[in-house]
């Protein structure tokens, strides 16, 4: 019998003295993950209960008994101490922002859409790097006052959690979330009843319901499906993160793009920007454009005017292979209704997905329809953004590779929610507060200077001991499980060292990582770590994808290698990966080390996590520590070389790491002074705290998104939008008469003069006469674009000069004149192209409407 067909359901949620509530309601708001002094309230009402609710203040606050509560009410410290935190979130609440003072438009609506949020661990919807990232991005959101709202998924079992058997083999559980328990509450109607919203998935009615999760200023929301009016296979939607096969994974896009934009309908938020953190959510920009087909009743190619100029599209991958191909027939048996419907044909809509629309044999890409439907796109490095360029370039192929509209916004880190207490506690005794408000202050950062030697390093020392105290517990802890005997758990205390160089390794275990490199030589790695008078000590975690049985057997060997005698106090391996592993380690180690084979790190984020904690680098130049190294600031492995033959590379590059330990990083740490202070390693410290942290964060990140993309994307929603959408359907028709007149342009002779030995700073006089035919030749952008020649005659870095159009040759023949400006010396070369320039939006670039003379 199925019991769970006649449970008659309730829920109980804590129920606290009136004196209490306002602990239910700093519970309910994330922004006390990032208030130490509401972290600290939270532990001193239960420590140990505290640590087994994983940090969950809603799961703690019902378990406690109620002599517990009358205790907490006759404690005049501890409720001194709750009105205090009270009071300083409704001052972060009360504050003005950085959005309302720069003026911003009070109309501006951004949606955040993201496969996975990792704000805390006690909310484990995450599974690594991405989730941080989007995280961090809704913290400083709401810091900066930005409005916007996320939009994610609520997987039942979320993320696995991790254990390692006795030979250190990952292994995977996949422990149930208990909602009720969480952080957030369901969002219901006016009557009280759940509010709920619909997909269609092979004619099947799927329903899902919305969580909200606050996020300090910033609501998320969170889709589940679990319900008892799904078909079984529709309830598994929101499971499992990361889980399944293809036909789960284009399930769980579709409800997060589509779902998610009708779910923000039911909630009344119609957003006018959205940003699509990844390829998972490129459905919505197909959703967006089929609501304003109905409702301003206008066709497919009008409605993708609109939607394109207000979406944006972050790629966080730097290879093709990590990004979503979905088979023709998953694409017909899953979205053939949907796009019938929008007036498409099958062609014309795989051909949105595809590189080449006319290629019948390629897969369906989910990062190819975010930029083809994406007013804006990015990378999330500088490095990556041209590494992207090059992966998507046949999308723009007439355009030369620096023009290719795809750009760089650099990823950073929320500083409040990384850096240790002690660590802020002395920024704060020497900066003032304003870096909590605004990270990007160089000038505020300049005064780490003034910080005394002693109690940088004092602080310092103080996170290294505590990481060393916990990896001992966590290390019991996983030897316990194992049952292993008294005298191994005994030797748990006996691990590390508080006052050994410590280095932290902690990432996903992929193949590309290189989670091994460092034990590559195992007679000099000993040598090393076993010096009596200058020993190192090496911290690993992380998980492998239940399906990586590479990344499994990297672990497995990193494992082995902590149980050898000669390393059995200098290496220790951490299970379970999250959020409270990686902020014990970034607030503890002295050394990062990022070993990934270059250029496949997109950015990473971690080594950031350390530099705000006053630890330094050492890694592959590659992601962000392209931008972040600075030579005094911590190491660089290499030099940026890339290698056909990866074994070559890897011996190559471990080489290095010993080099790089045993000729500066360790000597720099154990040449101490008199009293015991590393000046020179204190001196990289505070010019890595100088260099990075004003950069590296995501106040600096989320005003980047917010000045490049978001207003201006809101800026052309309106401009498109206005007058019942007249910008509109006048750019779809013009689009189309060009598409159909285009052929008839050509560009018939260009002129230029003083072309031998042209002294730098001359202006060179450039005329080209074009055939318009029946396009208006102001419907036409005519300039030149000219640079440095490389060996093979190719233009490198160029950039373009306007020819304006000065008289009519005979009828549809127009003549262009310009000049182009000598800066630098060398050989140099120019071409004219011609491409369409509209009245009211100025030069557009548009597929197959570009004319290179």
């Amino acid at each position: 019998m199925d019991f769970s067909k006649i449970v008659h359901r309730f829920t109980v949620v804590p129920s606290l003295p009136k004196e209490l509530e306002a602990l239910q309601r700093i519970a309910y708001n994330l922004s006390w993950t990032w208030e130490p002094e509401a972290i600290k309230l939270f532990q001193r009402i239960d420590g140990e209960l505290w640590k087994e609710t994983r940090h969950n203040p809603v799961a703690m606050l019902g378990q406690l008994q109620q002599a517990t509560l009358d205790l907490l009410i006759t404690d005049e410290g501890f409720m001194s101490h709750l009105a205090m935190v009270d009071e300083k979130i409704q001052e972060y609440f009360a504050s003005r922002t950085w959005y309302e003072k720069t003026g911003n438009d009070g109309e501006m609506r951004i949606a955040y859409f993201s496969m996975e949020f990792g704000i805390h661990e006690s909310l484990p919807v995450y599974s690594g790097g991405l989730g941080v990232l989007s995280g961090d991005h809704l913290k400083s959101a709401s810091d900066l006052g930005i409005p916007l709202v996320g939009i994610g998924l609520l997987y039942r079992e979320g993320y696995f959690r991790q254990y390692l058997n006795i030979e250190g083999w990952q292994q995977e559980i996949y422990p149930e979330n208990d909602f009720y328990n969480l952080p957030f509450h369901l969002e219901r109607d006016e009557e009280g009843a759940p509010l709920r919203f619909e997909v269609d998935l092979v004619g099947r009615r799927v329903i899902g319901q919305i969580w909200r999760v606050q996020v300090g200023r910033v609501p998320l929301y969170l889709l589940d499906t679990n319900l008892e009016e799904n078909a079984p296979e529709d309830r598994e939607i929101t499971t499992r993160l990361y889980g399944g096969d293809q036909d789960m994974r284009i399930r769980q896009e579709i409800l997060l793009g589509i779902g998610g934009i009708r779910a923000l309908r039911h909630l009344g938020i119609k957003p006018n920007v959205c940003h699509m953190n990844e390829g998972h959510a490129a459905f919505l920009a197909l959703e967006r454009i089929r609501l304003l087909m109905e409702e301003r009743r206008i066709s497919f190619g009008e409605a993708r005017e609109v939607v394109r100029a207000g979406n944006i599209f972050t790629t966080h991958t730097p290879v093709e292979a990590g990004i979503d191909h979905f088979p023709t027939d998953l694409i017909e048996k899953y979205l053939g209704r949907y796009y019938r419907a929008l007036g498409l044909s099958r062609e014309e809509f795989l051909g949105l997905g595809r590189h080449n629309p006319r290629a019948h044999h390629e897969p369906f890409c989910m990062a190819v329809l975010a930029l083809k439907l994406a007013g804006h796109a990015n990378g999330v490095s500088q490095l990556h953004g041209e590494i992207s360029r090059k992966m998507w370039r046949d999308l723009w192929p007439e355009l030369p590779h620096e023009q290719i509209p795809l750009t760089s916004i650099t990823n950073g880190i929320h500083a409040k929610s990384w850096i240790s207490h002690e660590m802020a506690g002395l920024l704060i005794r020497y900066l003032g507060t304003r870096w909590m408000d605004d990270a990007t202050d160089s000038a505020l950062w300049r005064r780490i200077s003034r910080i005394p030697d002693t109690e940088l390093w004092r602080i310092h020392r103080h996170g290294r001991e505590h990481l060393v105290d916990y990896a001992r517990k966590r290390l019991k802890e996983q030897l316990c499980k194992l049952g292993a005997s008294a005298k191994e758990i005994a030797t748990a205390d006996e691990v590390l060292d508080p006052d050994t160089l410590t280095i932290g390794f902690a990432r996903r275990f992929a193949t590309y990582k290189r989670g091994t490199l460092l034990l590559r030589d195992v007679e000099r790695l000993s040598r090393i770590l076993n010096n009596t008078e200058r020993p190192v000590q090496i911290i690993f975690a992380g998980k492998a994808h239940p399906a990586d049985h590479q990344g499994k057997e990297l672990i497995r060997e990193i494992v082995q290698f902590s149980h050898l005698e000669q390393f059995r106090h200098r290496i220790v391996f951490l299970e379970d990966y999250d959020i409270s592993v990686a902020r014990h380690l970034v607030q503890g180690v002295d050394v990062w080390l990022n070993t990934p084979r270059r250029p496949m790190e997109a950015s990473g984020t971690s080594g950031m996590k350390v530099a705000f904690n006053g630890g330094l680098n050492l890694s592959v130049l590659d992601g962000w520590w392209c931008e972040g190294y600075k030579g005094n600031n911590g190491w660089a492995i290499g030099n940026g070389e890339v290698y056909d033959d990866i074994e070559y590379q890897n011996e190559v590059e471990s080489r290095a790491i010993y080099d790089l330990l045993e000729k500066e990083v360790i000597p720099l740490f154990y040449d101490r002074g008199t009293d015991g202070i590393p000046r020179g390693w204190i001196g990289a410290m505070k010019s890595s705290l100088q260099s990075l942290c004003p950069v590296f964060s995501t106040d600096r990140m989320v005003q980047e998104y917010s000045n490049l993309f978001y207003s201006p994307s809101f800026s052309q929603w309106q401009l498109l939008t206005r007058d019942d959408m007249a910008l509109a359907r006048d750019l779809a028709a013009w689009k189309e008469r060009l598409h159909r007149h285009w052929h008839q342009v050509r560009i018939q002779e260009v002129q230029a003069s003083k072309l031998d030995d042209v002294g730098v700073g001359a202006l060179i006089p450039v005329s080209a006469v074009v055939v318009t035919g029946d396009i208006p030749a102001h419907d036409l952008a005519v300039d030149v674009y000219y640079g440095v020649l490389d060996s093979r005659g190719v233009i490198v870095g160029g950039e373009t000069a306007p020819l304006a159009q000065i008289e009519e040759v005979s009828p549809g023949v127009h003549r262009f004149s310009g000049s182009i400006e000598c800066r630098l010396c060398g050989r140099q070369g120019f071409m004219v192209r011609v491409l369409p320039r509209h009245d009211d939006l100025g030069p557009i670039y548009e597929a197959g409407m570009l004319l290179w003379g």
